[in-house]
């Protein structure tokens, strides 16, 4: 049974912003699989995106370059996850430090 997104006072579980990270949990989303026909690379910066505030996102960038990954991964449209993460409004400090990271867009802006 598929049930609509909660939002507001309706949602049963209280946003976190304050927790601390610990560089294992960090690391984790290193090993994390993708579903089947998206590049392992593209999943595993998706889900530290979702799942990670910008200060958390930086660490996180850190550990996936120095795993030798590749940060302009793309999906078979040619597009890469820096191109995903410019089209969402809130995400200025994420497309940022993925700039900083040495990722491009698959056209200009």
């Amino acid at each position: 049974m598929i049930q609509e997104k909660k939002t507001g006072a309706a949602r049963t579980q209280p946003a976190v912003t304050d927790e601390f990270w610990t560089d294992e949990r960090v690391q984790s989303f290193l090993e994390m699989q993708p579903p089947e026909g998206m590049p392992t690379d593209y999943n595993v910066l998706l889900k530290a995106y979702r799942g990670m505030l910008p200060d958390t996102f930086e660490r996180f960038i850190n550990y996936f370059i120095d795993a030798g990954r590749d940060i302009n991964v793309r999906l078979e449209d040619g597009s890469t996850f820096l191109d995903h993460v410019s089209r969402h409004r809130k995400s200025v400090e994420y497309a940022r430090l993925l700039e900083e990271a040495g990722a491009t867009r698959s056209r200009p802006a």
